[in-house]
């Protein structure tokens, strides 16, 4: 009876194991873009935070097994192919970095790169995809950003061929001769005079609460910050009380911080506290906030909030707030900057727009 016991154990072990590494495994799935060529489609993607790989490929066309020198001809386009995970990072966040590379209203080609094959194309999997990207193309085009209309194309997926291995990652193999082609193609300077130097630095890596974001030196900082928001970030400084930049705003919108872009508060959650500083009961990203106790005020022991990524002193969180969480977050306006529901999907936050769509 043992030893038939033993052996049963022994065999359903395996499928034991086999189910609790599958349960483990992360659910995965994919997105296509096309922008262009595909070298300057990759390092955007690979950076963010819940991204597996980004593969460099043809698709759309008809003719089967495509290369470099006969792909055009097949009808295919250059196009990069992510796979992420959706619990780490939205189809919609991989909207607006895409929007954030490419020129949309060309549609003979992208930059210096012209023909059918370099034209910008989302190639949805699902409809749900589809339904994301009409719904993010629409917002962008309502912004009223572009002198002409958008034409990038939504087609729906079909056989993607993986490009030749030297291809891949080329910004990494050959960064000299692809910073250069970058360089000398135009599409910075175009994305910089579209987007401008803030609307690139706060980008959706920042905004997906784990990107590569990482911090300016000090010197730098100096630079890019008034010294009022340097003080108050870097120095643990605090503005004063009623004469601040957001202590009375109530549009609608989110707060971010001022030196990565993270996602830190939301106007919902905003609320008169009388104190003469913005103050809110609850974080809009609770993974972006960190909390440390502070002892250098001598009257009591207050705790401290920061940004996560870029470790701004943002200000206090006490235990005096209204319900439901009973929680004052007293934040200095100089910490942060706030992005009106409006300008959400244009600086990149478009994750964000779904709240405020009865407003």
């Amino acid at each position: 009876m043992l030893m038939k016991l033993l052996i049963g154990t022994l065999l359903i072990l395996p499928l034991m194991v086999a189910s609790a590494s599958a349960a483990a495994m992360p659910h995965l799935e994919k997105a296509t873009f096309a922008g262009g060529c595909f070298w300057c489609m990759t390092p955007p993607f690979e950076k963010l935070n819940g991204v597996n790989e980004v593969i460099s490929g043809y698709t759309g066309g008809n003719g089967p097994d495509p290369t470099y020198e006969d792909y055009a001809s097949k009808g295919h386009i250059e196009a990069g192919q992510i796979t992420y995970d959706p619990s780490k990072i939205s189809y919609s966040a991989l909207l607006d970095v895409f929007w954030r590379q490419i020129d949309p209203t060309d549609p003979g080609g992208q930059f210096c790169d012209k023909g059918p094959q370099y034209r910008s194309a989302i190639f949805y999997e699902n409809a749900e995809q589809k339904r994301l990207a009409e719904q993010s193309r629409e917002a962008l085009e309502k912004t009223g950003r572009y002198q002409k209309p958008i034409v990038t194309e939504l087609i729906k997926a079909s056989a993607f061929y993986k490009a030749e291995d030297y291809h891949q990652d080329y910004y990494k193999k050959n960064p000299i001769r692809y910073k250069f082609y970058r360089s000398s193609c135009g599409r910075d300077r175009y994305l910089e005079k579209v987007w401008g130097k803030e609307g690139m630095m706060h980008t959706a890596m920042a905004n997906e609460a784990g990107g590569t974001f990482v911090k300016p030196s000090e010197e730098e900082l100096k630079k890019r910050l008034t010294p009022l928001q340097f003080k108050v970030t870097q120095q643990e400084g605090t503005e004063p009380a009623f004469k601040n930049e957001y202590w009375d705003n109530h549009k609608p919108g989110i707060y971010v911080d001022i030196v990565s872009g993270e996602p830190l508060f939301s106007s919902q959650d905003k609320y008169e506290s009388g104190t003469g500083w913005p103050s809110f009961t609850r974080p809009l990203e609770p993974a972006n906030i960190v909390t440390k106790e502070d002892r250098t005020w001598y009257l009591a022991v207050r705790t401290e909030v920061r940004s996560k990524h870029a470790d701004s002193h943002l200000g206090h969180v006490f235990n005096d707030g209204p319900a439901p969480t009973h929680l004052r977050y007293c934040m200095n306006s100089a910490a942060m900057k706030f992005i009106p529901a409006e300008d959400l999907v244009k600086m990149g936050y478009g994750k964000y727009a779904k709240l405020f769509e009865n407003h």
